[in-house]
């Protein structure tokens, strides 16, 4: 690596985690991506790419939200599943110390490559251990390897609200990912944890599954 003799450097996961002889074992798994650094809060030069292995079942891609927004009697099912993501946003700002701020934009031209509706919030960010949570939990009806954080890993239940957006997450029944599937045909989450510098991005396509 052209590290010379005198020279500091550490070993860190892409949560930046310092591997150390006492957590190797639990840190160091088949396929875990590792940054080569100086320093555990050095900036990264290039972006990097992660790995996640798990073996979703077709269904759940394929009729993601359907029977849940079908089952709506008779009733729009569209705002139920736009009322899930901006349920997240609301979930992931409920502890904000400063500004809440949720933006919902429609978006009809070419800039994301097709028309996309996104959901923008400034609330506590996810690493990207728990992006990786996100795509994985719950993904595989058959195989759950691994032990997993919640779906939802680091959210923290807001005071209950009855009948409410913000009484919790998941009120409307089911998760982002078969909201977002149900809307349409990708999902790319972009997440800056509120402690860390590093910027992290998830893309799920129904396409490439």
């Amino acid at each position: 690596f052209g590290i010379a003799s005198d020279e500091n450097f550490v070993i860190t996961t892409t949560n930046r985690k310092e591997i150390t002889e006492d957590n190797f074992s639990e840190l160091v798994q088949d396929g875990v991506t590792l940054y080569l650094l100086q320093s555990v809060d050095q900036m990264l030069l290039l972006a990097t790419k992660e790995r996640i292995d798990f073996l979703p079942h077709y269904d759940t891609l394929v009729k993601s939200g359907m029977y849940e927004y079908y089952a709506s009697e008779g009733q729009n099912p569209l705002p139920f599943a736009l009322a899930e993501l901006i349920d997240n946003s609301l979930s992931a700002t409920s502890r904000n110390t400063g500004i809440r701020s949720i933006q919902i934009k429609l978006l009809f031209d070419e800039s994301q490559g097709k028309p996309a509706v996104a959901v923008i919030d400034n609330g506590s960010g996810m690493t990207s251990k728990q992006l990786n949570n996100w795509a994985v939990y719950r993904l595989s009806k058959f195989t759950r390897q691994g032990d997993f954080e919640s779906d939802h890993s680091g959210y923290v239940r807001p005071l209950p609200v009855p009948r409410s957006l913000n009484s919790d997450i998941s009120y409307f029944g089911v998760g982002g990912k078969q909201a977002v599937f149900f809307v349409g045909q990708s999902a790319r989450m972009i997440s800056k944890p509120a402690t860390s510098q590093d910027v992290h991005e998830l893309v799920l396509s129904k396409e490439d599954f």
